[in-house]
Formats: C-alpha cells, structure tokens, sequence
C-alpha cells in the first residue's frame, strides 16, 4: 500500500508537470472565459428541459460553440489579442454596471466621453479635441 501511494502521488506530479509544460505561452483562463463557460453550462442545462426538435437543437449547438470558444480562448497563444478581448470585455460589464452615468464617443476623434444621467440636453466638450457636441442624458 505504501508503494501504490508513492506511486500514485509521483504520477500525480508528472501529469501536473506536463500540464504546466503544455500550458506554458498559452493565455489561460479570465473572467470572459468563465462567463462564456458558465453561459454554455446553462444553455445545456435548459437544453436538457426543452422538448422541442429545432428549440432543443439551437441551444445546443449554441452551448457547444460557447464552450468550444472558451476553449480556443484558454489555449491560445496569442496573449496579447486575448488580453484585449477580456479588457473590452469588462469595460463593458463596468457600462452596464454604471447608473450614474451615460457614455457617447466623440463625433471627431471617437474618445469616449463620460457623462451624469438625467441632466438633459447638454453640450458636451470632449476633453481631447474640444470638440463640442449635443446629446440627450
């Protein structure tokens, strides 16, 4: 029993080795990755609810390609491109999240401007070019 066990752990730390050797140079997981995973879990599981042939083969191929994705995503070599996604990706939840305030991009330069809520129609002046602009709140 005492071999078996020492046998087991150091089969154990191999496959940990070679998984962090495969791994290496790869992206990995991030807060997109989850979401697309934990949005391909659901479909699946309404999926399993559903009893109608088209309904019940759209979400799954749906779910499939969302989790596909999350998969191509952690095991891609281009970081970079992938850090970006994920950067877009929040700034967007923090949008959605923000209800104070109402975002518009500059008609000259496309710099996102941030403005209150609920002030009406005010002008507004981006701060990189100056160029002012009308919009609703």
């Amino acid at each position: 029993m005492k071999n078996f066990s020492g046998w087991l752990r150091r089969i154990g730390a191999n496959f940990t080795a070679g998984m962090q050797r495969f791994m290496y140079g790869r992206y990995g997981h991030d807060r997109l990755n989850m979401t697309l995973l934990m949005t391909g879990m659901v479909l699946c599981l309404i999926c399993m609810f559903v009893h109608r042939p088209m309904v019940d083969l759209l979400l799954t191929l749906a779910s499939y390609g969302l989790l596909v994705w999350a998969m191509v995503r952690c095991f891609s070599r281009n970081t970079y491109k992938r850090y970006q996604e994920n950067r877009r990706f929040l700034l967007m939840i923090d949008r959605i999240k923000d209800r104070n305030n109402r975002y518009f991009t500059c008609p000259k330069c496309h710099q996102t401007v941030r403005v209150p809520r609920g002030k009406g129609k005010i002008s507004i002046t981006c701060p990189k070019c100056k160029e002012k602009f009308i919009k609703k709140t």
